[in-house]
This record gives C-alpha cells, structure tokens and sequence, in this order.
C-alpha cells in the first residue's frame, strides 16, 4: 500500500495541521462521536433493563458484564489477524449497519414483550463481537487517513469527544429515558449507528490487498508473526509491557474506587457523581495538552509523563489521613483533585501511546499490533479485577489501591529505563525497529 494513499504533511515545518481539516478524517471523527454518544445514553437504558425490568441476579449481571468482554479474550488475536488482510473500512461500515439492526431488535423485544434474559444476553454478545471487529478495523485505519505528524492530535480528538460523549451522555440518557421510555431510546440509538455507518462510507481512503499467503501458511502464522514483531520491536515491547502493567494497576484502583469512597468515605452518591466529572475534565484537558507535550518531550516523555503523573492520585487517597469525619467539603474537593489528575494523566498519555504506536509499526502489521496488545489488557484487566476483590478482603482499601499506585509506578519505570524514553512521533517503522 503506497504512502501517497495518506494525506500529505502540508505545512509540516511549522506543526501538524488540524486533523478536522481532512475530509477523511472529518467524516470518520464524526461517525465516530456520535456513535460514543448514543452508545453512552443507551448504556443508561441496558442497566435499566438488567436490573430493574429483568431483575437480574447478580450471577446474571456479571455474566451480562462478562458478555462485552469475553470477543476480546476468544477472538481478538485472530480478528486483528483478519484487520491485516480485510479491508477496514468496510469493515467499519459492515458492523456499524449489524450493530444498528441489533440495537433496533431490542425495541422490537421489547414493544412484543419478549425481552428476557437469554435472549438480551444474545444481543449483548453480538454487540461485543461487532464492537470488537468495529475497534480492530479503526485503529490500523487512523494513520491511513492521516498524516504520520497529525496522528497524536487525532487520537487526541476522539479522545476529548470520547471523554464529553461519557460525561454528558449518561446524564442525558437517563433524561430521555424517562421521557421517551427504552423502546424509543434503543431505538435512537439505532437509528443514530446507522447515521454513523453513512459517514464512515464516505471516507476516501486507499486500501490494497495483502500479499497472498505462501502454500502452509495459515492465520495461526499471522497471529504469531503479529505477536513476534510486537514483542520483539525494541520500542513496542517496553510500550506494550508498560500498557499491560498499567492495566494490572488500573484493573485494581478502578474496581475499588466507588466502594471505597462510597462505603469507607461515606461520599454521598451526587457527590461521588461529582468527582467523575472531575476526572472527565481532567481527560479532557489531558487530550488537549496531549499534542503539545508530545511534540515538546517527544512520544516516550509524553508516555512517562502521563505513566508517572498517574501515580500521585492514587497513592493520596490511600496514604492521606481523611476519613468519614473529615467532613464533606474536605473529602469532595480531596477526591475530586485525585480524580481529575487521573483523568489528566490518562488524556497525556492515551494520544501519544497509540500515536507512537501508530506511527512505528508498518501497515501490513497495525491491525495484528494493535490487537496483540489490546487482547493482553483486556486479559490482564480480567485477572486484576479478581485480585482486587482478593486484595481488599484480606488488606483492606487502602492498602490495595497502595498496591495499584505501586504497579503504576513500575509502568513508569519500563518507560524510563528502556530506549523507550527517547522515542519521537517522527520515528519511522524502519528507524524503530
């Protein structure tokens, strides 16, 4: 696939140009915005329907929870085998139609009254699966629509409208919900996957086929190639171990979190509400500032930065001295400062991690790169969040979300003492090898 398929670096000498300024990109920000807004206000209405109009056991609720979930773990690496070898924005077109039919059968089941729980939990499934094929076909796109200099600000973009669609869109689906009742919402969001599925044809892009395979070869020998170069590249290795780390400590602090404010704080629930906000604004802002670091510090110090800056707030709220009895307007702002710098850190080092990602690995490879990496989190994700229920049992909160900020910090420390630190967005594939 020829380099003159992506947009040319006009005006490269001083800076990336805006990424919304190219059509291609334009079309696929857009699909892919409103897709994370309906997503986000039928979300209200899944829960909804779990618990209060299915009644769901807790047994049933993990099992809906492991659903979106489990496409990642059983069929990741050989999806992103497939994104290497289909075309991927087709693909895109494909699962946003399927998803629009699957979003628009629950309004069916639920207008005949037949919406129970095996057959929401097919729905569930399907999803997933869609979703996966959905994320495995977009992030090896990315950089074939953009400029290799514009791809941090590009990912930074569908991060600030990520972080806007998950703060606001709940909020407002739980309004509608209200208003409009499930079937209509459910219905909306169909009607508004559909709507994404229009933009995303209309993304002028190249794609070439793949060389074909030799006589034996097979996609068990793509998956393994894919998983050698990844953990083989003198920078993807510490990257992707620095990820996998940073989710083990994510997995921990984020499954303990709204207990440990909730129960051991004593947060009341609008207040909790509050410091989510908090952290929505942090990620935004880290989005924002994201470019600008990246070009000052280079992709491996923006890594660090926000690898390192992640630790502060966890280690606060499990060292500080506050309690129940330190009063409300002390533990909102303390836990909503905590919050926030956690979601600055995440929105610093979210663009450069997958920027530089992008960047350094050769098309023929982003898509078996990127779900080698992302499976391996989603497992490892999987596995923390057992531990923690394990860990605050015998440790108590405090003590166990000390141990995430812990391994956060040895996420920073892969960064900082492997050739990982000195890595630039202007890397080549060849240069990083």
């Amino acid at each position: 696939m020829g380099d003159a398929a992506v947009p040319a670096e006009t005006g490269a000498a001083d800076g990336p140009r805006e990424v919304l300024r190219f059509p291609p990109f334009a079309y696929f920000w857009s699909a892919t915005t409103i897709r994370a807004f309906g997503g986000a206000i039928s979300g209200v209405a899944f829960q909804v329907l779990i618990v209060s109009v299915l009644h769901a056991t807790p047994i049933e609720i993990s099992i809906f929870s492991a659903l979106s979930v489990v496409p990642y773990v059983f069929l990741g690496l050989i999806v992103g085998a497939l994104m290497d070898r289909w075309r991927r924005q087709r693909t895109l077109v494909l699962t946003s139609i399927g998803r629009a039919l699957a979003l628009a059968s629950i309004t069916v089941l639920l207008l005949f009254n037949a919406l129970g729980f095996w057959s929401l939990a097919i729905v569930t499934l399907i999803l997933g699966v869609l979703v996966l094929f959905a994320d495995s076909a977009a992030q090896p796109l990315l950089p074939r629509i953009v400029p290799r200099a514009s791809l941090v600000m590009a990912n930074a973009r569908l991060g600030q409208s990520s972080t806007v669609a998950s703060t606001a869109g709940p909020a407002l689906g739980g309004a509608l919900l209200n208003l409009l009742g499930a079937p209509i919402l459910f219905l909306f969001d169909s009607v508004i996957t559909a709507v994404s599925a229009v933009l995303q044809s209309r993304i002028d892009v190249v794609e070439s086929k793949p060389a074909p395979r030799t006589d034996g070869h097979h996609i068990g020998h793509d998956i393994a190639e894919g998983m050698r170069y990844t953990y083989r590249h003198r920078m993807l290795r510490p990257l992707a171990l620095s990820i996998h780390t940073w989710f083990l400590g994510n997995s921990i602090v984020s499954t303990l979190f709204a207990v440990f404010v909730l129960r051991e704080l004593d947060l009341p629930a609008w207040a909790f509400g509050v410091t989510l906000a908090f952290g929505a604004v942090g990620g935004f802002l880290g989005a924002l500032v994201a470019p600008r670091i990246g070009a000052r510090l280079g992709a491996g110090g923006g890594i660090f930065l926000g690898r390192a800056l992640v630790v502060a707030p966890w280690l606060a709220l499990a060292i500080v001295p506050i309690d129940a009895t330190s009063g409300i307007g002390v533990l909102l702002t303390f836990v909503s400062a905590a919050q926030f710098v956690y979601g600055l850190s995440m929105g610093i080092e979210d663009a450069n991690d997958t920027g530089y990602r992008q960047a350094v690995a050769p098309d023929a490879l982003q898509g078996r790169m990127n779900s080698t990496i992302r499976t391996v989190n989603r497992v490892v994700f999987l596995l923390g969040a057992l531990l923690a229920g394990l860990l605050a049992t015998f440790l108590g909160y405090r003590l166990s979300i000390g141990i995430g900020a812990t391994i956060f910090a040895a996420a920073a420390l892969i960064v900082a003492v492997s050739p990982l630190r000195k890595a630039r967005h202007s890397d080549t594939p060849d240069a990083a090898l």
